[in-house]
């Protein structure tokens, strides 16, 4: 129905993108939208007050991550190599290269910076390759228990591939 999306694009359960409007949204390349994200192209709120539906075009970049139930509004640029934080609102423009998180939504720090942040918790905390998922056929109940105690030792978080 002329959505557009590029490739590597993931779409997790119970995520919405407008139906009603969807060839106004273009969706770049390897961008992952978590569970329960909304992606909206129109705003019905004007129908009944002056009989029209506002729509506006909604632009997703290349190397884009939207956190679990954060909702894009109509007319919204969200830039290249962005991390939108869970549960946000984005209601503006997010420029490229930066992580952005609240309602309404707002940039607390660059992309590097993120990255950056995020490699050295990584080594300093407790992470797991792909066979700790349920994508392993062999994953068990000892590999579970085993996470979960290391997990608790590190203050209750960790990684997994």
């Amino acid at each position: 129905m002329g959505l557009k999306v590029g490739k590597n694009f993931s779409r997790q359960e119970k995520t919405l993108i407008d139906q009603s409007h969807c060839w106004l949204i273009t969706i770049g390349d390897d961008v992952t939208l978590a569970p329960r994200v909304h992606i909206l192209a129109h705003d019905a709120s004007t129908k009944k007050g002056i009989g029209f539906t506002k729509i506006g075009l909604v632009n997703i970049g290349n190397n884009v991550f939207i956190g679990a139930s954060s909702t894009v509004l109509p007319n919204v640029t969200i830039g290249d190599n962005v991390v939108i934080g869970a549960g946000s609102i984005i209601s503006k423009d997010i420029s490229s290269n930066s992580v952005a998180v609240g309602n309404p939504a707002k940039v607390i720090c660059s992309y590097a910076e993120f990255i950056n942040r995020k490699e050295n918790e990584l080594n300093k905390s407790p992470h797991y390759d792909s066979k700790y998922t349920l994508r392993n056929p062999n994953f068990n109940d000892e590999m579970k228990r085993e996470m979960i105690e290391k997990l608790k030792a590190n203050g209750g978080f960790g990684y997994v591939e």
